[in-house]
C-alpha cells in the first residue's frame, strides 16, 4: 500500500517538474554572438546567419515548424503587432523554420497561406537550432545591433509576444 502510494507521489512530483520544465523562459544564450552558420532562404539561396544585420535596429529569430501548434499560434499573433513594432524601432524578423528536407517545398505555400510578413529561413538539417542550443520549437531569439543574443524564450503561451514587445522596446531604446 506504501509503495502504491510512494509510486504515485513520484509520479505527480515527475509530472509536475516537466511541465514547469516545458515552460521555463529560458536564457542561456545572451551575450553570444550570432553563430555562422548558413541556411536557405524561402527561394534556396544560402544565407549566413551571422552575417544578417539590420543596421541599428533589432532582430528576432523565431523557430517553428509546421506541425507545431504553439509555433503557429506565435507567429500569427505576432504577426498582428509586427507592422506596428516595425514602424517604432526598426525590428526585422526571420522565422526559421526547422521542418526536414521531405516538408521544405510545402513552406512556401504554407506561408503564403498564413499571409506572415517574415523572412522565411529553413533550417532543415537543423544546424541552426543545434548551434543555438536548444531542442523543442517554438524558441525566441532577439538579436541586438551588434549582433548579440540578448534574450531567448523557448515555448510559448498566449502573451508572450507582449513579453517580447517589451524587450525589443528596451534595446531599441524606447
Amino acid at each position: 500500500m506504501k509503495k502504491k502510494y510512494f509510486l504515485t507521489f513520484l509520479l505527480i512530483g515527475f509530472t509536475i517538474s516537466f511541465q514547469s520544465f516545458l515552460f521555463v523562459k529560458y536564457d542561456f544564450q545572451t551575450g553570444k554572438k550570432l553563430p555562422a552558420v548558413k541556411v536557405k532562404n524561402i527561394e534556396g539561396e544560402y544565407v549566413d546567419v551571422s552575417k544578417i544585420n539590420n543596421g541599428e535596429n533589432p532582430i528576432i529569430f523565431i523557430f517553428w515548424a509546421t506541425w507545431c501548434g504553439p509555433c503557429i499560434r506565435e507567429l500569427n499573433n505576432v504577426a498582428e503587432l509586427y507592422e506596428d513594432w516595425q514602424q517604432k524601432t526598426g525590428v526585422q524578423i526571420y522565422a526559421v523554420s526547422i521542418d526536414d528536407s521531405r516538408a521544405t517545398s510545402k513552406i512556401s505555400a504554407f506561408v503564403e497561406g498564413k499571409r506572415w510578413p517574415y523572412n522565411i529561413l529553413l533550417d532543415s538539417n537543423q544546424d541552426l537550432m543545434r548551434a543555438l542550443g536548444f531542442s523543442n520549437p517554438p524558441f525566441t531569439a532577439l538579436v541586438n545591433k551588434d549582433g548579440e543574443i540578448v534574450w531567448t524564450h523557448n515555448s510559448y503561451i498566449e502573451g508572450d509576444e507582449y513579453e517580447l514587445e517589451e524587450k525589443i522596446k528596451e534595446i531599441s531604446g524606447q
